[in-house]
């Protein structure tokens, strides 16, 4: 990512604001993680949720050039936006598929995780109609109780598809409720525990399971021998570490050296600059009251476009390269910061609001910081709508 401060004479003239992806960075980080995983484990990043908020078609193309084996998505219209614009990679499909839906995820060539008899009833039914057969990938249940089988029930289910015309049980796979928010991996390893030991019962039943996964972005970086045929990364393959927890179990675990960097650049253009003089308020609620005379921006971004109205009096964005600190509460369409200390910005001159202008950076970690939450919220929060564009 550049370090270079831009001036309002960018190459995306008329917009009030728009998010920069650097789709080296996205490789980088897909090259540094193929480095952990090897050559003969399937590299999957995901790009569910609009690719982490780094736009859903421009990831999945960077990451299909950076030697990305399969991508994962979640729903059947991220798949079918991403047939439309031409990727051919093998796609997995980790969220619900409606049973109404399961044929077009079939005529896309998708693969889909399964628990549900319905999707089976399904896919028998479209196999009848049409002859596709759908690769299903078992989802076992080892303590997040999120979507998924008890393994008894997902040993029972692993029958089911072998007895279903039209489905072939590809892989079988599970998630990790905490591995990144601690050092303490004794739950993560139970789950590994109990998932090997259902992989292995479905396998003394005479069925094949060709793909096992379970790796998400902390267990690529710390456990080596979790990552099994097929990694699902999500966080690190756009430049950010999962947790603090994460960095730290990496350093003990002899693991730091990994290096990611940030794609996303969110910047807007100033809407008006003004004085305002001292003992006056600004914004709704008269939250903040001005101590002495100053430069007052109106930044056009707001919380409908994901700019969290916590932000408001906490946060600051980037003016000129100076840190100018947002005043008053964020409203829906726009919010204010002091541009006193910055070189006399104008109208129409580029605000970063995440990312690096100069020599500061306002990190996905440090908004997360602001309104109490993780940098994953943060740039997936960022509205759709908003335009990403390679700088």
């Amino acid at each position: 990512m550049s370090t270079a401060v831009h001036s309002s004479s960018s190459s995306v003239p008329g917009l009030r604001s728009w998010v920069e992806i650097d789709t080296e960075a996205l490789r980088r980080n897909l090259a540094a993680l193929r480095a952990l995983v090897g050559p003969r484990c399937l590299l999957s990043p995901t790009v569910k949720a609009n690719a982490y908020g780094h736009g859903l078609c421009l990831a999945a193309r960077a990451f299909a050039s950076g030697g990305a084996d399969w991508l994962c998505v979640d729903s059947i219209e991220e798949t079918l936006a991403l047939r439309s614009a031409g990727i051919d990679l093998p796609l997995y499909i980790m969220g619900h598929v409606p049973p109404v839906r399961v044929g077009e995820a079939m005529a896309a060539d998708a693969r889909m995780v399964v628990y549900d008899p319905s999707t089976l009833e399904a896919v028998r039914a479209e196999h009848a109609r049409s002859g596709l057969v759908a690769r299903l990938h078992l989802k076992v249940e080892t303590g997040n109780q999120r979507q998924g089988l008890a393994p008894a029930n997902a040993v029972a289910m692993a029958d089911q598809v072998r007895g279903t015309s039209g489905a072939l049980l590809e892989g079988a796979c599970t998630h990790f409720a905490n591995i990144e928010d601690t050092t303490d991996h004794s739950f993560a390893r139970q789950q590994l525990r109990i998932f090997a030991e259902t992989v292995q019962t479905i396998r003394a039943r005479g069925m094949e399971v060709p793909i096992r996964h379970v790796s998400n972005s902390a267990a690529v970086i710390l456990w080596p021998e979790a990552h099994m045929e097929m990694a699902r990364v999500g966080i690190a393959a756009y430049g950010m570490w999962p947790s603090p927890e994460t960095r730290v179990a990496a350093m003990m675990a002899g693991r730091s050296g990994v290096r990611l960097g940030p794609a996303l650049t969110w910047k807007a253009r100033i809407a008006q600059v003004r004085r305002v003089d001292a003992g006056t308020c600004v914004g709704y609620g008269l939250t903040y009251r001005t101590t002495h005379p100053i430069l007052l921006a109106v930044i056009p971004v707001g919380y409908y476009d994901g700019y969290d109205r916590e932000m408001g009096n906490r946060a600051h964005v980037l003016v000129g390269g100076i840190r100018a600190p947002v005043r008053g509460r964020v409203c829906m369409n726009m919010f204010m910061v002091d541009v006193t200390d910055s070189q006399r910005p104008g109208p129409g001159d580029e605000v970063v609001l995440l990312g690096r202008q100069g020599d500061e950076e306002v990190t996905a970690e440090l908004m997360a910081s602001w309104t109490g939450t993780i940098n994953y919220e943060v740039t997936t929060r960022i509205r759709e709508t908003l335009p990403r564009v390679e700088p």
